[in-house]
């Protein structure tokens, strides 16, 4: 895997080994950066479920001012903080908690994102406490993207689709406040 553009881009970056984490394909991310470009440069990135946090590296590489990578396990947690050790990038905090947990900590403290990005498992179906915090931690013109598999079609209450779009086995949902 590599950055696509930004101050890193063409650098490789590391995704932790095993079936746990499935990396976003640099097909995939390129794509998804396409539509939320405005939105990139100056943001504050959440990137949830964060895995080898690509996505988030990614934003950092193209202009974020911050990114916080909520992911729980300890292999993923630790390529993330090697990769951006390796990259150089700055105004990045890793959080070790599972998502909902971590999602919930960023809704009570009051902090809000420009920028959310959700990878959660595609074996997940039951969004309700996604549903509930990320409209409280999603900025009022700020933009989720939101993957899952391709069949399904996410309900996030609170928040509107501005566009939904199927990358083979991947569909990416962008999401707005209403």
């Amino acid at each position: 895997m590599r950055i696509i553009a930004g101050s890193r881009k063409g650098h490789t970056i590391q995704a932790p080994r095993g079936l746990e984490t499935r990396p976003t394909s640099d097909r995939v991310r390129e794509n998804v950066f396409n539509i939320v470009a405005p939105w990139v440069e100056g943001a504050r990135v959440l990137d949830l479920y964060a895995g080898s946090g690509a996505m988030g590296l990614e934003a950092l590489s193209r202009g974020a001012r911050s990114a916080v990578f909520v992911e729980s396990d300890r292999e993923a947690a630790r390529a993330i903080e090697r990769n951006l050790e390796k990259l150089r990038l700055t105004g990045a905090t890793v959080v070790r908690l599972e998502a909902s947990t971590g999602l919930a900590q960023e809704a009570a403290a009051g902090r809000k994102y420009d920028l959310v990005l959700a990878d959660p498992p595609y074996a997940m179906n039951d969004y309700e406490t996604l549903a509930r915090y990320l409209p409280r931690v999603l900025a009022d013109d700020g933009l989720l993207v939101f993957e899952s598999a391709a069949r399904t079609e996410p309900d996030l209450p609170g928040l509107e689709v501005r566009t939904s779009r199927k990358y083979g086995s991947t569909r990416v949902t962008v999401f707005e406040h209403e």
